[in-house]
């Protein structure tokens, strides 16, 4: 049982803005589908998310981060066996496959292998650092990601798979990746970049992926496929710009509102932001999102041992990667990628598993001396 003294040593600042971020997510989820009948009920379960969400941390805070690395084969092949059941029954939505349906909740196991990775992969890099230097050791590491991230790819679902690439190189990075390995794995990396980008024009299930970034390169393409496909960026723009300095109001932007802007409540609810609260109210977001990432970082750094160091590295990089990722695609400085806004957009599974996250930092936090603000 934890020392009830190491209670003291608990982030209550990354917990707080975390939870001021759900909360927010929940009004602003309340606004984009107050008028659809369909949705109405969406703030109130994730409410109800949120709830659970809150006792996920404290569990995971309770439970030595140690142990984990203690079982990391189990949780490998727990994250496999979830990647292989998914592919044969997962509910099927705008043509992927990647939630397995539990009744009240859609769990994608995608989502939760984020957390499940950096630990595994953590524990297996601080076991075998003195091996950093053997170009061998980090082609396993690459085996190492590269397996779940074949069987997301067939789900399809790319975005995740770039995510766990981010998080193999942070990882990596973290304990003296050499530039010579890095510099071969680029080019290798960008060759198999453009074949990948030929085979997907060519392919109906990744066809997606090569249509995204069409759009964004050449949005000006008059083809009713273009305008098709960049519907949902042109109404993000739109939203963001009509939002002005400071928004049309809550429950009052006009393009939330009108439903001109679509998946408002998940993919695009940074748009919604804009609309509504416009760019203080964006600029708010970021900031918190500044806050809670630079909070994980610096819990790492005071991290009594490697592995926990490079815990609090991943959970801080998948916050940071998802939050820019879809802040940049609703403004069009990426290609969509489908990834949520961390804390913010609609989704029980997402949820949860961005707060087992901050419950693995919580477990580093409380096993090490106290962060002093």
């Amino acid at each position: 049982m934890l020392n009830a003294k190491l209670w003291r040593h608990f982030d209550f600042w990354l917990l707080g803005a975390v939870l001021l971020l759900c909360i927010f997510g929940i009004a602003m989820i309340r606004s984009a589908t107050i008028t659809n009948e369909t949705l109405q009920d969406s703030a109130n379960r994730q409410g109800i998310f949120l709830a659970i969400g809150i006792v996920i941390v404290l569990v995971f805070s309770l439970i030595d981060y140690r142990f984990y690395g203690a079982a990391t084969t189990g949780i490998y092949l727990l994250l496999i066996a979830l990647l292989i059941i998914v592919l044969g029954v997962a509910v099927v939505t705008f043509g992927a496959a990647r939630w397995i349906p539990l009744g009240v909740i859609n769990l994608q196991p995608s989502e939760l292998g984020k957390f499940l990775i950096i630990i595994t992969l953590g524990s297996y890099v601080t076991a075998h650092a003195h091996e950093i230097e053997k170009f061998s050791f980090v082609l396993k590491t690459l085996a190492h990601v590269g397996l779940p991230v074949s069987l997301i790819l067939i789900q399809p679902d790319f975005s995740s798979c770039i995510l766990y690439g981010v998080i193999w190189f942070t990882l990596m990075w973290a304990i003296g990746l050499r530039w010579r390995h890095i510099a071969v794995l680029t080019a290798v990396a960008v060759v198999l970049g453009v074949v990948g980008f030929l085979f997907a024009l060519q392919s109906d299930s990744f066809g997606y992926i090569a249509r995204r970034v069409l759009v964004f390169a050449f949005p000006d393409v008059n083809s009713q496929e273009f305008q098709d496909a960049a519907y949902n960026i042109n109404q993000a723009l739109i939203s963001v710009g009509s939002g002005g300095w400071t928004g049309q109001g809550y429950g009052q932007g006009s393009q939330v509102q009108l439903r001109f802007l679509k998946v408002r409540h998940t993919d695009f609810i940074f748009a919604a932001v804009g609309n509504e609260f416009g760019f203080v109210g964006a600029f708010l977001v970021v900031v918190l999102f500044a806050f809670i990432v630079l909070r994980i970082y610096r819990a790492g750094q005071l991290a009594r041992d490697p592995f926990g160091r490079l815990i609090c590295y991943g959970v801080g990089t998948v916050i940071l990667f998802e939050a820019f990722s879809n802040m940049a695609s609703t403004l069009n400085l990426l290609p969509v990628t489908g990834s949520p806004l961390p804390f913010v957009s609609y989704g029980g599974s997402s949820l949860w598993t961005f707060l087992i996250g901050i419950g693995l930092v919580q477990s580093v936090i409380l096993r090490q001396k106290q962060i002093e603000f």
